[in-house]
């Protein structure tokens, strides 16, 4: 069975292949809605999208094994690329994905659409940098 250790709990379980990241991590008490750099965190576990892939508060950076993960379906590749109005943050607009996926294109996924194939490394809840390289080209 793969291992999926999360690095900012410093957790490690075990699960099946084919496996749902996002929903193993609640069964192992690891809160993947972080908000924006862990501020919103307690209000996104509750106010979240359930694993529909809108919302994108369960965003998560996979350090290592990401050939291990499920290929980026076309929801996935939408929301991190178009901050659309939703209920979680105030004002309307959800930026946090979108954001946080600058400079992180090769590693950033949801975790409510990665299936786990194999042994992999996450760390949830990336934090946002905005005054990094990349954030303004």
């Amino acid at each position: 069975m793969p291992v999926v250790k999360f690095i900012k709990e410093k957790k490690e379980i075990e699960v099946p292949v084919g496996a749902n990241l996002r929903k193993e991590a609640i069964m192992a008490g690891v809160n993947t809605h972080q908000g924006l750099n862990g501020f919103g965190a307690s209000i996104n576990k509750i106010i979240n999208c359930h694993g529909w892939g809108q919302c994108g508060t369960c965003r998560v950076k996979i350090v290592k094994g990401m050939e291990n993960a499920s290929p980026m379906g076309l929801v996935e590749r939408w929301r991190f690329r178009v901050p659309i109005p939703t209920p979680v943050t105030p004002g309307g607009l959800d930026p946090i994905p979108t954001l946080a996926f600058i400079g992180n294109e090769d590693t950033m996924r949801l975790s409510c659409q990665v299936t786990v194939q194999g042994d992999m490394e996450v760390e949830t809840g990336p934090e946002l940098d905005l005054f990094g390289e990349n954030f303004f080209s």
